[in-house]
């Protein structure tokens, strides 16, 4: 009990000591989209008392990292609402780090999904599909929220782009998400070029998605890969692109 007491006092006491310094990055987390961590009855509920007045001291990456280690030993059991309850508390407590962000949607619409699909206590296909779907909307809950706290950063845009893409089998979104995060500073190379990949299954946006390949192809060699070929050959077919327009296999135009 003693020892207890003696080390809630010293996080207190090492709080106070942050307090000014926390006041002047309050402003610069805000400018950041940070949302920072709502210190209320129901997060006290869920951290518990020692994890509560660590996480109000300062001690957000601590908890959380201690936090994180739990979830993958909840994942290795395979208890999943174990891992969403603690990757909730995770990702409240450090909204500016996309792998929790990440590592959450990932084990809910990937490895939750799967397992509900393929649970041999559930004899009904129906009720299978449905746990599934509600493991989908968990993942992209997660991106969403994590954009939300990220918005300068692509990484959760191209994750939500793949769940879109690989879940949902919604290309349309796909194509929306990648292309978002092709308009980032950081974004990667190849973020154009997969918004223009998904938008080519698109039915009814076939001439903007061949436009956009075509433009991509213009750039040169390292445009010029096979799926980006494949896709375009597939449009030139689609929209009926007189032959002496079209691209050759080999990457080189016939014109």
């Amino acid at each position: 009990m003693t020892r207890g007491l003696i080390a809630l006092g010293v996080l207190i006491a090492m709080g106070l000591l942050k307090l000014p310094v926390e006041r002047d990055l309050a402003a610069l987390h805000r400018q950041e989209h940070f949302r920072g961590v709502e210190f209320n009855l129901a997060l006290r509920e869920k951290l518990g008392q020692l994890g509560f007045i660590a996480a109000l001291s300062g001690f957000r990456a601590i908890v959380a990292d201690a936090l994180f280690i739990q979830a993958h030993a909840a994942w290795e059991d395979t208890q999943w609402g174990r891992m969403l309850w603690l990757f909730r508390q995770i990702t409240t407590l450090q909204p500016r780090v996309l792998l929790f962000w990440d590592t959450a949607a990932w084990h809910m619409a990937w490895n939750a999904s799967v397992a509900a699909m393929n649970n041999p206590d559930q004899p009904h296909q129906t009720l299978r599909v449905k746990a599934q779907r509600e493991y989908f909307a968990l993942g992209k809950d997660f991106l969403e929220r994590g954009i939300k706290n990220n918005p300068d950063r692509p990484e959760l845009y191209e994750a939500l782009a793949r769940l879109y893409k690989e879940k949902y089998k919604d290309h349309e979104r796909a194509a929306e998400y990648y292309e978002k995060a092709a308009t980032l500073p950081e974004a990667a190379p190849w973020d154009r070029r997969f918004s223009a990949y998904e938008l080519s299954y698109c039915e009814g946006r076939e001439r903007e998605a061949y436009e956009r390949l075509h433009s991509l192809y213009d750039e040169g060699g390292k445009e010029r890969l096979p799926t980006l070929l494949k896709r375009l050959k597939f449009l030139e077919d689609k929209l009926g692109i007189p032959q002496q327009q079209r691209v050759s296999e080999t990457g080189e135009s016939e014109r």
